[in-house]
């Protein structure tokens, strides 16, 4: 079963908690025991997992990022100025692939899924794909 999402992003950089949305598209499919894929197809946005539970996590997670890539640097030749998206989304990855079990997704007590954007504001689309098995 296939689940289509977008997320308006009103900053240049941001990640948003999707954990809750993916648990009730499991719901919805009824699937005990499987897999879920969740995959963004943009270049400058990216799928992670990380801690939800204290929002600085998130806050030093980005000023980590632009502090190794940084926003503006002499070095970037692309054309469009946003080499340091391009950049921050490769570290995350465009996808994720989490185990079902029991009609619940494995996460550790912390974790939470993340759809992030580094070339914001945008409106961005993420899949969740439930597989049976």
């Amino acid at each position: 079963m296939l689940f289509k999402h977008q997320y308006q992003f009103s900053k240049r950089m941001q990640m948003h908690d999707i954990t809750q949305q993916i648990q009730e598209d499991l719901k919805k499919s009824q699937i005990k025991d499987g897999i879920i894929v969740v995959y963004t197809p943009h270049t400058t946005a990216g799928i992670t997992i990380n801690e939800n539970a204290d929002p600085d996590v998130v806050r030093d997670m980005l000023n980590g990022f632009e502090r190794a890539f940084p926003t503006n640097h002499p070095d970037y030749h692309h054309f469009e100025g946003n080499s340091h998206a391009h950049m921050k989304s490769t570290i995350f990855n465009a996808s994720q692939t989490f185990i079902v079990s029991e009609g619940k997704i494995i996460l550790g007590t912390w974790q939470g899924i993340y759809l992030c954007e580094f070339d914001g504001p945008r409106n961005r689309t993420y899949y969740v794909k439930v597989l049976e098995g």
